[in-house]
């Protein structure tokens, strides 16, 4: 099962927490904002603490 993350812009306060929870997954890009660099660069796990830990729930894991 391949897993698809989705940032919500609008909704992404730039805390880094998903960076805490998922190295490698994530990054802060220039406007402060998560971006998904690499999904499989953590374990699944992982990948749901870091969308669980969001403070403006912005991430969303899509199992496909």
């Amino acid at each position: 099962m391949t897993l698809r993350i989705t940032v919500d812009r609008e909704l992404c306060m730039g805390s880094g927490n998903c960076q805490f929870w998922a190295p490698g997954v994530f990054d802060i890009d220039d406007d402060g904002v998560a971006v998904v660099l690499d999904p499989a660069a953590a374990p699944e796990d992982r990948v749901v603490l870091a969308a669980d830990g969001c403070p403006t729930k912005a991430i969303t894991i899509h199992r496909d």
